[in-house]
């Protein structure tokens, strides 16, 4: 891409440049926002000290600079910014369309490290106007990327400072590779008093205002900054935390060498890592692994596998599913008394899948009205399709309806839908309902910029919501974060990346929250042989949750797994059950359960099972004349069964509303028509949301039906 670059000077922003040269792009101009009225802006959004040296960046770097001027307002305070008059968020518009208007770019660079506000603000400003927001240094290790910045050859000194521990006669002036040591000493400090006392923290890269720097020097620079002449500025005179910055009062240029900027790019690349070296190790340490294994509930019939996990191909069928089912099947909605809504069935009956998709949505948005939800209520959104290659036309029907800013997080994967019934919808909602505190609470991540931490999420989508103690996670594939390319090594580097993602964006939402928080998990691959290396993958690093595998026969940008997770703040304080009854003499039942203490949260994975003295885990095919004997009474007795462990043993009750999401064999027709019918005559009394899903192959090919229940009160 061709990319403009905001400076303010900082390390930050110069060594995000860096990173987007090592990505490939093309710097092609810098743009700055300048103080209107005095060198120091109190502004959340730019850095303005040292603005008298931003001029020489472009002979510098022998690239056009852009600049406007700011007073560094903000009349907009809200996390998701709308475009305000006077804002100092207009004043980057106009310098960006400004930009725009004269020269052919793509993409804007940014030093966006830790601050939502910041990176909110400028990816509003990016997708008005039509730009993608670079920000590789988000959610970085501070620690890592400081020491990272001063290996890549950036040269940088302190110019201001402002927090307690910092002074400015001791510590202005400042090398990065000086001040460093004081910085993490300062870090152990307040992590230990942070621990004591709630009240204290400190980034030891300044995004918290602690410090802010000026860069002299980087490998990008055909000539270096010499600061000549300035002056020492006392802003606030505290005994405990002076604040106090440096104004230059002349500054030149010295000659690094002949070669231009780009001629020198070999040499900078191989100082900075590309977005590939982010990815390049994604095996967890052995002393954590064994951590890990030590930990929590083992499952019981776990696997081994001798096979290479990269030698695997896929050998899928696309048989298409009786279309009975989904003609007679209407929207399933409950609501429970703690404001949470599920809704399941949502079809769209229509060859064309953008018609259907238009149906189901619609429907989706009448039967919120009509309980009074809207669609800015939405949590999750599961999309089954019947075609993945409509995936574009599909994406643009679904952001004409669904809004960017606190858009609900998303799963979509093809599934074996009939041809006259091409979308399946399930989706999930939370209104707040009373005055407790942990219901009103609604947290959304929707990171839109590209960067080395997690995939962004450039459409209608967000990475995570967060309800009271309650996480919801977009369905996961191995995108490359820094390139947004599935990443090349087969099914346990794809598995190891998409995993990394899980834990970053729980981390993401809520700090206190990591991968081992997860409730319940759907792992969706392309090929049966695909399931073992997912699920040792996933035994690595937790055994908290429970999983099902389920096979499909296509997932986005042709991934081999996707993973869809709800996670919660307390899962380390849940229980599990593991329980199982025989149906009749050929099948039984199996059931894995997580739920907390009071069981006002719980969520079951549950398998009807062909029992041919195989354990649950064996590999022997399901013959037509074994079914026969299954009747609609035992698929009554099984969905009984599943309810009952859902709700602690008890049988559903009018007010323990629930969400099945009921897996079967494509090529198991008659077992599909009895769920079918059983659930069609409970639902009319019982608060249950449901859909049927017809998939290759369930987690073994001896399963019948595997149902994935969740109960929230």
């Amino acid at each position: 891409m061709r990319v403009v670059a905001l400076i303010s000077g900082g390390k930050d922003s110069n060594y995000n440049l860096l990173q987007c040269v090592a990505a490939g792009h093309e710097i092609v101009a810098l743009a700055n926002l300048q103080p209107r009225s005095k060198d120091e802006l109190d502004s959340f959004m730019y850095q303005t000290v040292g603005h008298q040296g931003i001029g020489l960046y472009a002979e510098a770097m022998g690239l056009p600079l852009f600049r406007e001027e700011t007073n560094g307002v903000a009349h907009h305070h809200h996390k998701w910014y709308t475009p305000t008059e006077g804002d100092e968020v207009e004043d980057l518009y106009r310098l960006l369309a400004r930009v725009k208007n004269e020269m052919d770019i793509d993409g804007v660079s940014s030093g966006a490290v830790l601050s939502d506000y910041q990176r909110l603000r400028v990816e509003n400003v990016c997708s008005r106007l039509g730009l993608v927001s670079l920000a590789y240094l988000w959610r970085r290790d501070q620690s890592e990327l400081l020491q990272e910045m001063i290996d890549g050859g950036l040269e940088a000194v302190v110019i201001k400072v402002a927090a307690l521990g910092l002074h400015p006669s001791k510590h202005l002036g400042m090398r990065l590779q000086e001040i460093q040591p004081h910085l993490l000493k300062m870090v152990n400090i307040v992590e230990v008093t942070r621990l004591q006392n709630q009240k204290y923290g400190l980034n030891v890269c300044g995004e918290g205002g602690e410090y802010e720097t000026f860069t002299l020097d980087c490998p990008f620079f055909s000539k270096r900054i010499v600061v000549d002449d300035y002056e020492t500025v006392i802003h606030a005179d505290d005994a405990f935390a002076p604040v106090g910055y440096l104004n230059f009062k002349k500054l030149s240029l010295v000659d690094k060498s002949e070669l231009s900027p780009y001629q020198g790019l070999s040499n900078l690349v191989s100082n900075v890592k590309g977005p590939l070296e982010y990815v390049s190790d994604l095996e967890l340490p052995d002393e954590q692994l064994a951590n890990i294994a030590s930990e929590g509930e083992t499952m019981r019939n776990e696997e081994s596998d001798s096979s290479s996990c990269n030698s695997i191909v896929s050998s899928n069928t696309c048989s298409r599913c009786d279309t009975s089912v989904f003609k007679n099947s209407s929207p399933k909605i409950c609501i429970n008394n703690s404001g949470w809504l599920w809704m399941g069935s949502l079809i769209g009956n229509n060859p064309d899948p953008g018609l259907a998709l238009s149906e189901a949505l619609s429907k989706m948005r009448d039967l919120l009205s009509l309980k009074q939800y809207s669609v800015e209520d939405l949590v999750s959104i599961t999309m089954f399709v019947r075609d993945m290659s409509q995936y574009s036309k599909l994406n643009s029907i679904y952001t004409s309806i669904i809004d960017k800013n606190n858009a609900p997080v998303r799963i979509c994967l093809e599934t074996n839908l009939p041809d006259e019934s091409t979308v399946l919808i399930e989706a999930l909602a939370h209104k707040s309902i009373n005055s407790s505190p942990s219901n009103n609470e609604r947290r959304t991540m929707h990171v839109q910029s590209i960067s080395h931490w997690a995939p962004a999420n450039i459409g209608p989508y967000s990475q995570a919501i967060k309800v009271g103690e309650i996480v919801y996670v977009a369905g996961q594939i191995a995108l490359v974060p820094g390139t947004m390319q599935m990443v090349d090594g087969g099914i346990c580097q794809e598995c190891r990346l998409a995993l990394r993602h899980v834990g970053r964006v729980i981390s993401g939402i809520d700090q206190n929250s990591v991968l081992r928080d997860v409730v319940q998990a759907i792992c969706y691959v392309t090929s049966h042989e695909f399931i073992r290396p997912a699920r040792r993958e996933w035994e690595k690093r937790s055994n908290n949750a429970i999983v099902d595998y389920v096979v499909v026969p296509a997932l986005p940008r042709n991934a081999k797994v996707e993973w869809q997770v709800w996670a919660h703040r307390g899962n380390s304080r849940f229980q599990y059950e593991e329980t199982g009854f025989r149906i009749d003499k050929r099948h039984k039942a199996f059931s894995r359960k997580r739920f907390n203490y009071e069981n006002s949260v719980s969520a079951v994975v549950c398998y009807l099972i062909l029992d041919n003295g195989a354990s649950i885990e064996g590999d022997i095919a399901l013959e037509m004349d074994e079914m026969e004997n299954l009747q609609q009474e035992h698929i009554e007795n099984f969905i009984n069964y599943t309810l009952s462990k859902l709700n602690g043993g008890e049988p559903p009750a009018e007010d323990s509303a629930c969400s099945l999401r009921i897996f079967y064999p494509v090529n198991q027709q008659v077992v599909s028509q009895y769920v079918h019918n059983v659930l069609s005559n409970s639902s009319a009394t019982l608060p249950i949301a449901y859909s049927l899903v017809p998939v290759i192959q369930l987690h073994n090919v001896s399963t019948v039906l595997s149902i994935c229940a969740v109960r929230h009160n």
